[in-house]
Order: C-alpha cells, then sequence, then structure tokens
C-alpha cells in the first residue's frame, strides 16, 4: 500500500477514526489496534513476509528480556549475539546472497575458471533494512544498560513495525518512540493540522517533484550513450531532485500521518541541497540513518578518540558500511567511497563541524561565498549520485565519459520547461522554509488565513495536475 495510492486515502481515515473514536479510551486496545493496522498495511505488499517480521520481533523481544534479566555475563552474550546474528543473517540472506555469490563468480572468472552460482529466487522483504535496525538498535540498547526491556509484547511490536515509518523509516530509537507509545494519548488539534500540512508537502515532493523529474532521468539513464553531455548533466540533476523528492516526500508523510495518532517520529531531512559542505549534507540528509551509523559503528570503533588516523580509518568505513547497506551493487559502495572521500579534507583540517546552523539563518540572502559552496557541495553531490543511479559501474563510468565529451557545453536534447519550472517554485519554497523542520510548516502564518488556504488549494491542484500514475518510493527497494 503506498502512501500516494487510493487504497491509503482509505486506510488512514479509517483507521484515524477508529483510533480517536472507538479505541481512545483504551490505550492497551488503541495500541493493538496501530499493531493490526501496521500488520495490515505491510501485508499489502506480499502477506508472507508479515511472518518475518513478527519472527524478528518476537526475536528480539524475548532477547531483549534474557539479556536484562540475567547476571551471568556469557548469557547475556549468547542472547545478544543470537539476535544480531539472526536479524543480520535475515538481512544477509534476503538482501545480499545473490551479491556475495555473482561475485565470487566473477573473481573466479578472472583466473580462467567457469562456474555455476546457485542463486536465490526470492524478492527481497519491502522494509527489511529498517525494521531490522530498529530492533538491533535496541538489543544493543539493552546488553550497554542504556535502557530496559520492553515487557509488554504489543507496545514493543508497535514499536518495531508503525505504519507510518515501517517500510522506508525514519530509523526510530526505543528511547525515542516506546515512551510515547506507553503514554496516554490526547487528540491535539494543532499537532494534527501541523501533520496534514507535512503530508501535502510530501505528496508535493513525490507526486509533483520526484514522479515527474523520474520520467526524463529514466529517459536520460536508460538511455545514456545515446544523449549529449549537457543532457547527461540534466539527467543526474533531475535524479538528484527525483531522490530527494521521492525519500524526503515519504519521510514528510510518515511524520505527517504519525502527528495525526498523536506521535512525533524522529526528522529524516533538513533542507540538504542547501548544504555548504558534504559534513553538513549528511547532517541534514537520512538523518536518522546517519546518527544511528554514528552511534551503533562509529562510536564504538572508536570514534573520534585515538587520533587523526583511526577517525579516518571509522569514517571510510562508516560510508563504506553506509553504500553496502543501501544495496547489494558495486555502485552503492563507489557511492559511498566517494562520499568518505569528499569527508575526507574536512576530518583532515577539522572543518566537519563548521556549519551547523542551516545557511543564512539571520538573514534573508546567503553571501557569494555560501552560495558558491552550496553549489559545489550540490555538484559532488550530484556526480556520486550517478553511481547511486547507475545500473552498475561499467554503467556508471560510460555516463561518466559521456558527461566530459566535447557535447557538454552543447544545448541539452531534451528541454522540460515545465520540469525546471517546478524545481525552481519548490527550491523557493524550501529557501523560504528553511527554519522550520519542513518547507509549510509555518508559511504564511504571518497571513490570514485564507492566504493559507488558497496556498494549500494550489499545492492540491498541483498534485492532481502534474501527477502521473502511481509510483513506488525509490527507498522501498532498500
Amino acid at each position: 500500500m503506498l502512501f500516494n495510492s487510493f487504497n491509503f486515502a482509505l486506510f488512514l481515515p479509517v483507521v484515524f477514526i477508529l483510533y480517536w473514536f472507538v479505541t481512545n479510551k483504551n490505550l492497551k486496545i488503541q495500541n493493538a489496534l496501530l499493531l493490526i493496522s501496521s500488520y495490515f498495511f505491510y501485508s499489502c505488499w506480499d502477506w508472507r513476509f508479515v511472518f518475518l517480521l513478527i519472527f524478528s520481533t518476537l526475536l528480539d523481544y524475548f532477547s531483549g528480556i534474557q539479556i536484562e534479566k540475567s547476571n551471568n555475563p556469557n548469557e547475556r552474550k549468547f542472547w545478544f549475539w543470537l539476535s544480531i546474528t539472526i536479524n543480520l543473517g535475515f538481512l544477509g540472506v534476503f538482501k545480499y546472497f545473490n551479491f556475495f555469490a555473482d561475485s565470487l563468480k566473477d573473481l573466479i572468472s578472472v583466473f580462467g575458471f567457469q562456474v555455476n552460482m546457485w542463486s536465490l529466487k526470492v524478492i527481497l522483504p519491502i522494509g527489511i533494512s529498517f525494521y531490522t535496525f530498529h530492533g538491533l538498535s535496541y538489543v544493543i540498547d539493552i546488553y550497554k544498560k542504556r535502557i530496559n526491556a520492553e515487557k509488554n509484547f504489543i507496545d514493543y511490536a508497535v514499536f518495531v513495525s508503525y505504519f507510518p515509518l515501517l517500510v522506508a523509516g525514519p530509523i526510530e530509537r526505543a528511547t525515542h518512540l516506546l515512551p510515547q507509545i506507553k503514554k496516554k494519548r490526547i487528540f491535539n488539534y494543532d499537532q494534527a493540522a501541523d501533520g496534514l500540512r507535512q503530508i501535502l508537502w510530501g505528496l508535493f515532493k513525490k507526486i509533483v517533484i520526484a514522479d515527474n523529474c523520474a520520467v526524463y532521468a529514466n529517459m536520460i539513464f536508460n538511455d545514456s550513450a545515446h544523449y549529449s553531455g549537457s543532457t547527461l548533466v540534466m539527467g543526474a540533476v533531475f535524479f538528484a531532485f527525483q531522490i530527494y523528492g521521492d525519500f524526503s516526500g515519504y519521510s514528510d508523510i510518515a511524520l505527517g500521518t504519525s502527528r495525526l495518532f498523536g506521535i512525533e517520529l524522529l526528522q529524516n531531512f533538513s533542507f540538504p541541497y542547501f548544504s555548504r559542505d558534504i559534513a553538513e549534507f549528511w547532517r541534514r540528509w537520512h538523518i536518522s540513518l546517519t546518527t544511528w551509523f554514528k552511534d551503533y559503528l562509529y562510536i564504538p570503533l572508536g570514534g573520534s578518540r585515538g587520533g587523526k588516523w583511526v577517525q579516518i580509518r571509522n569514517t571510510f568505513i562508516v560510508f563504506l558500511v553506509s553504500g553496502f547497506w543501501h544495496g547489494a551493487n558495486w555502485t552503492f559502495i563507489i557511492w559511498g567511497l566517494l562520499n568518505a572521500i569528499y569527508f575526507l579534507p574536512l576530518l583532515i583540517f577539522n572543518k566537519n563541524r563548521d556549519h551547523l546552523e542551516i545557511i543564512a539563518y539571520k538573514s534573508n540572502w546567503p553571501s557569494f561565498r555560501e552560495i558558491f559552496l552550496v553549489l559545489i557541495t550540490f555538484g559532488l553531490t550530484v556526480f556520486a549520485w550517478i553511481f547511486f543511479r547507475a545500473n552498475n559501474i561499467h554503467h556508471a563510468f560510460q555516463y561518466i565519459s559521456g558527461i566530459f565529451s566535447k557535447s557538454l557545453f552543447s544545448i541539452p536534447d531534451l528541454r522540460p520547461r515545465d520540469v525546471i519550472s517546478l524545481i525552481i517554485i519548490f527550491m523557493i519554497m524550501e529557501w523560504l522554509g528553511r527554519r522550520n523542520k519542513y518547507a509549510l510548516e509555518k508559511m504564511g502564518f504571518q497571513y490570514h488565513r485564507i492566504f493559507r488556504w488558497t496556498l494549500y488549494s494550489v499545492l492540491l491542484i498541483v498534485i492532481f495536475l502534474f501527477g502521473t500514475q502511481e509510483q513506488e518510493f525509490i527507498y522501498f527497494q532498500f
């Protein structure tokens, strides 16, 4: 069930009405409704994988309890590693088995041997990377004695499978989400209205920006050998806005939907294309994953302790693992490596914490230096996105070689003025709302209500006018 589908437009009001008007007097029944709704939501893709989700939930639930109640260090380690191994094992089998099998086959063929490697004929369970990381962080936090194990299975199961975030995040923490699940919730009109605004903005990002950019990005990437260098640059830029509109649009809809139920989720995007260096970009892009890797990989590896070489090593490990998390393809690993290389000068010269506030936070206009830094950072990011989007390494290098050809300074073969105009309008709105959690959060609140409702109406009309057929979200494949 897609957020941008007619089915979800029916599903959400039904759950909302049952939640606030039928089960609102009993927190246990209310949470049970959220759990049933979440399993139904997930089963709409493939009901068989609901059993995998339930098994993963049961594993971490019982492992957490056993870890907490045991005073024997060896027994604690047993339950800890049992949970970690099985969770990563499922992720490895479904997501990476065929990748390693094909890579081994290619390596053997280099030495002149031909082998037939066995591969799995299975589809990737949707959202497995996200709900696996929910469970991993929960078990790790219990093992490190940061939190207590949750004894109520329904409450814990809602934490893992809460439908707004189930298939593409944000990646929540038990310390943030579980207390909200366990606490009595009272309907808050302002919170719900804010949720609807964020849903509207997320739908605009997805349907108007991402899906329309996708038409041209796919056209150019799928036939890149026949386009000029300038057109290939345009294709890479279109993909940059496609993936941003797609993924941050999903996150906005997820956060907005959750606000309708009185639950606040972690912010996942904070205007990343206004970043002045790559470190700032990664503080603003997929924030929940970045902080997850910082807390559960970078810091355990030694973090910033132990000197500059340790920091460099740990940074490269995090970026490479992040690339591999995104997909079983060498293109994602190269994408992660590129971002690590971009990050390296900032780390060496201690410049990685220079830009903590959003650009031009206290003024309306950026300086020429800030504009230059934003353009450089955006250019580096777009270049890395080529590897993210390419079918394989050969395709990526073919695409890049096509860019750096004599036709780079020619007039592009395609000139979709409508999509370019939409991107410009979108970025203006993002700029005006950059100090807030999302662009529409406080836009126009100083004006009369008529202005705000006119803006909402225009966005709805544009969504219907420029909406293409239902398109899956990119991050569903991860």
